[in-house]
């Protein structure tokens, strides 16, 4: 199924110990998007604290919005009336809606799902709404962004074996039933709509989603329900078994997943699309990214603290202001210290995108990954010594 101003050219693919790495370019009505790319979020028609002007200056390319909440408020019809996402937002750029399934199925207490759809509760003020596969298109349709996607029911974890069985059957229903609606309102001329794999942990089901879904002929794929909670190792080893299945000439687009280690890692098993509220979120909470980990902004160790967050940062918190300022900043909640963290986290992640990407296109990428991971510390130590060890034994030392 084609898209009028969409397509996905595939520039160079390298193999890795765990898959095969890609770079490539996606073309939409909106612009040019390089992959592999992380995608900020803008919830509710806005990444937080940050004006597009600021969002270009740090190099991203495209951004997510949600459905469920601009559903909620203002309303579909509201953002049509103004000329879709892109005119309300004033962001000119290439924009993603997911379809709010994720928000949704999270409502386990005020949300009840059938075949034919799901009837959830507002978590605003408790008004009854019903979401079907048809509805769901109408309203991303009204948004306006480049790419969409389809109703899926994401599972929590954890859950069984034949509790993903059903959930799998019914998602692949769904993804028939919206690329049906798609297809008859004319969108598919101008917004891509990609399928959406699910299955949980279980291996059978997640090849059998893949396959399912691919038979499909979408202009691309997400791959959802991970990083719910899963350990990262039956992540990996999901995504081992999953992209392989996946149509090579179509973008992989790994949903909700997007801490820096997880861009590394998941490259390496053929991913080229992210998004997560991780850098911005833990930016208002005072965690700044760096090549060395996280480094917490309100520590009074850094309260005369001269130089910036990272001395080889391009971004314009790095550039015009110290640790020190930017420290009292967040001492004194300034809203200037949840802009500029904001900046630094995002701008951090383009770089770390665009490094994976010439890596890719020079061949080095597994080099690359290996020197990422020997370097930047995680919050999860577990997984921080195994990262250790990885480069050790990489490099002939154990």
């Amino acid at each position: 199924m084609d898209s009028e101003g969409f397509s996905f050219d595939l520039q160079k693919e390298i193999a890795t110990p765990v898959g095969t790495a890609r770079a490539g370019e996606i073309s939409t009505p909106h612009g040019v998007i390089q992959t592999p790319v992380f995608m900020p979020v803008g919830t509710q028609a806005t990444v937080k604290s940050l004006s597009p002007d600021e969002l270009w200056g740090v190099g991203a390319q495209i951004i997510l919005g949600n459905t469920y909440h601009l559903y909620l408020r203002p309303g579909a019809e509201t953002v049509a009336h103004f000329g879709g996402l892109h005119g309300f937002m004033g962001w000119n750029g290439p924009i993603l809606t997911d379809s709010g399934g994720f928000q949704v199925f999270s409502m386990a207490q005020n949300r009840k799902i059938d075949d034919e759809g799901v009837t959830f509760k507002s978590h605003l003020d408790g008004s009854t709404h019903r979401f079907t596969p048809e509805m769901v298109m109408r309203v991303e349709e009204q948004l306006g962004a480049d790419i969409i996607m389809v109703l899926d029911e994401c599972t929590p974890h954890p859950s069984t074996h034949e509790y993903n069985r059903r959930a799998i059957a019914r998602t692949h229903a769904w993804a028939e039933r919206c690329l049906r609606a798609h297809i008859e309102s004319g969108a598919n001329a101008k917004q891509a709509l990609f399928g959406i794999v699910q299955g949980s942990i279980y291996s059978d089901l997640r090849r059998e989603s893949a396959q399912v879904l691919a038979a499909l002929d979408f202009p691309g794929y997400g791959i959802g329900g991970l990083s719910v909670g899963e350990p990262k190792e039956d992540m990996h080893a999901i995504l081992e078994e999953t992209t392989p299945l996946l149509p090579g000439n179509k973008p992989r687009y790994l949903m909700g997943v997007g801490s820096p280690e997880d861009l590394v890692e998941c490259v390496a098993r053929g991913i080229d699309m992210f998004d997560c509220v991780l850098p911005t979120r833990v930016a208002r909470n005072g965690a700044l990214l760096t090549r060395d980990g996280r480094l917490p902004i309100k520590s009074s160790r850094f309260a005369l603290e001269k130089g910036p967050v990272e001395p080889d940062c391009d971004c314009y918190a790095c550039t015009n202001f110290s640790l020190g300022y930017m420290h009292h900043l967040f001492r004194a909640e300034e809203l200037l210290a949840y802009r500029l963290n904001s900046i630094h986290n995002l701008r951090f992640m383009a770089r770390i995108m665009a490094e994976i990407r010439q890596a890719i296109l020079q061949g080095s990428f597994n080099e690359y990954r290996l020197e990422f991971l020997s370097r930047y510390k995680t919050s999860d130590r577990t997984a921080a010594v195994k990262q250790r060890q990885l480069w050790l034994t990489a490099h002939g030392r154990k």
